[in-house]
């Protein structure tokens, strides 16, 4: 079987709150959207941001979505790049967990929670470089 990932989508409780973080914050453009639920094209899957009620409701599982469990990465090109996104996202309503630094591994980092308290990890990682679609390679 492909290993593949179709659509990732967060639980959200402000549709116009979580909008201002991924339009203001990373510059990204809904491919799709209704009252309920939006859509971003992402490089080869979706990302969704659907209130919690419907979300849980739809997956017959009541109280049971919350963030912090897991965290999502966006990695850059550029080591530069990471501070001036975390500033952005923090900017669009973001909150800052950790600031940019050099982990123990290699590269440049820090964390962001979107205003519904999902984690992202902004990353340049030297070792992952980026395609001109986007998509990142793991190299050895």
């Amino acid at each position: 079987m492909q290993q593949q990932i179709s659509l990732i989508t967060l639980g959200i409780a402000d549709f116009a709150r979580s909008k201002r973080f991924y339009g203001e914050g990373f510059g990204w453009t809904p491919v799709f959207e209704t009252p309920g639920i939006v859509f971003y094209q992402m490089n080869g899957l979706m990302l969704g941001l659907w209130p919690v009620p419907e979300l849980e409701a739809d997956m017959q599982r009541p109280g049971l979505v919350r963030p912090g469990a897991f965290a999502l990465a966006h990695n850059v090109a550029a080591q530069a790049d990471v501070q001036p996104l975390l500033d952005r996202l923090v900017a669009a309503g973001g909150r800052l967990l950790r600031a940019a630094d050099a982990p123990p591994h290699g590269g440049f980092r820090g964390y962001v929670a979107d205003p519904d308290d999902h984690a992202w990890e902004i990353a340049w990682n030297p070792a992952w470089p980026i395609d001109a679609e986007g998509h990142v390679r793991f190299s050895t």
